[in-house]
């Protein structure tokens, strides 16, 4: 039988995944869904890397191949199809895509974004489901990424419990592949949800996720558990593009903002200012990527952190805005180092700093752990000197506005939300 390498590739969006139904033009498996899907080979046969075949297909496929960035490429597998007289090797391929527009081609009758649940129901390709789990989130994603920021950890924490709640309810598809499980599906899952909340003990809002998904259950039951999974990944995505819009309408037409933060460059593509200032972020830089992707579409100026205060007045900056890694009960907010003095900096030269982000980042209690970065980064000397090499710092409240969601927030109304996150987080308590 001839083994031909193939390409899976799954595009994912606001916890979605694209999937295709093929149509009659295509030799085999029409009118069932798929991920974007091609041969290895070109239409030549001239053999290309899995990897470049699988962007060679999203743009052929989608028109998406600019918007796509690779999360992770997962191991590849067999399956037989006797019927056509062939033995496919998947190449399964997982990418984050920053559009939803999809301009297919004739290969595709109907496209969808889905949660990837839905591929156990739906009518597929041979193993579909395989070539998701080789690829998909687990709780060691969220507990070992280094990269990303927590509001996108967050969104990999609540599919990893949706997938896990749907893979409990076994035997809803022959692409389901999952070992028989011994003992209760509720308590396996509800100890899936704790490893997870607890994998980021630092990212408030990865517990938070996992709290309003589990306090929302209805039932112990893995379909309740996929349910509202689902619909907090969905309430989740919401709450971070809405904090985004709120405050884009309350900035100036020259921002300035230091690290990395998502729902900052949120803010900044919806406000659409004239020019930007960004603080390069020591010791990882963060802030000149920022700056690099800015580059293209507005004028912007990459500045040292120990110069920022003092460019904030001399660049003449309108508005501050900053990602927040929490927001503690009294309204002080915790984020990247670099954070407190630009804030402090801003109050002086009168330039208003908005803190922007969901209120899912607000702490249930006013504690936080203080994180250090290897001393090494700052000094391998052999003097006998004390390192202190912090990640994050506290912005007192007066020097900050807090802005999700839910528009501008007084203490008063942290205070309240910090409580409904404290209630929430109680669910394992009630097991």
């Amino acid at each position: 039988m001839e083994t031909r390498p193939v390409v899976t590739c799954f595009l994912r969006s606001e916890g979605e995944v694209l999937l295709l139904r093929r149509s009659d033009a295509v030799g085999s498996y029409q009118s069932q869904w798929v991920g974007v899907a091609g041969h290895v080979a070109d239409d030549a046969g001239r053999d290309r890397d899995p990897e470049t075949a699988a962007r060679a297909e999203i743009d052929e496929e989608t028109g998406l191949a600019d918007a796509v960035t690779l999360v992770r490429e997962g191991g590849s597998f067999q399956v037989e199809d006797t019927d056509h007289g062939v033995r496919w090797r998947v190449h399964p391929f997982l990418f984050d895509c920053e559009a939803r527009t999809v301009a297919t081609n004739e290969e595709t009758t109907e496209t969808a974004w889905v949660h990837p649940p839905e591929i156990l129901t739906r009518e597929t390709v041979p193993r579909l489901w395989t070539s998701w789990d080789r690829v998909r989130p687990r709780v060691g994603t969220v507990r070992e990424d280094r990269t990303h920021g927590s509001a996108w950890l967050s969104l990999r924490a609540l599919e990893v419990l949706r997938d896990e709640a749907a893979l409990a309810d076994a035997g809803r598809s022959d692409d389901l592949e999952a070992a028989e499980r011994d003992g209760d599906d509720w308590d396996a899952l509800a100890t899936v949800a704790a490893e997870i909340r607890e994998a980021r003990p630092s990212m408030v809002v990865v517990a938070n996720r996992i709290n309003r998904a589990m306090a929302a259950v209805a039932d112990e039951s893995p379909t309740a558990v996929e349910q509202a999974a689902t619909e907090t990944l969905n309430h989740a995505v919401t709450a971070d593009r809405v904090a985004a819009a709120v405050a884009a309408e309350h900035v100036g037409d020259r921002i300035a903002t230091l690290s990395r933060s998502g729902t900052v460059r949120t803010v900044v593509d919806a406000a659409a200012p004239e020019a930007v200032l960004v603080a390069e972020s020591r010791p990882g830089g963060e802030g000149i990527g920022v700056a690099e992707t800015l580059a293209a579409s507005t004028a912007v100026t990459l500045t040292t952190d120990a110069a920022f205060g003092y460019a904030l007045e001399d660049w003449t900056a309108e508005t501050l805005v900053i990602g927040a890694d929490r927001v503690l009960p009294d309204g002080r907010v915790v984020n990247k180092v670099g954070t407190r003095p630009a804030a402090l900096s801003a109050a002086a030269a009168d330039v208003d700093c908005y803190a922007v982000c969901a209120t899912d980042k607000i702490a249930p209690r006013a504690t936080w752990d203080r994180e250090e970065r290897e001393p090494q980064e700052m000094y391998a000397g052999d003097a006998d000197i004390a390192v202190s090499n912090p990640t994050f710092d506290v912005t007192p409240a007066s020097a900050v506005t807090v802005v999700t969601e839910r528009g501008v927030l007084e203490t008063t109304d942290i205070e309240e939300i910090a409580d409904a996150h404290r209630d929430r987080s109680e669910w394992s308590e009630r097991r």
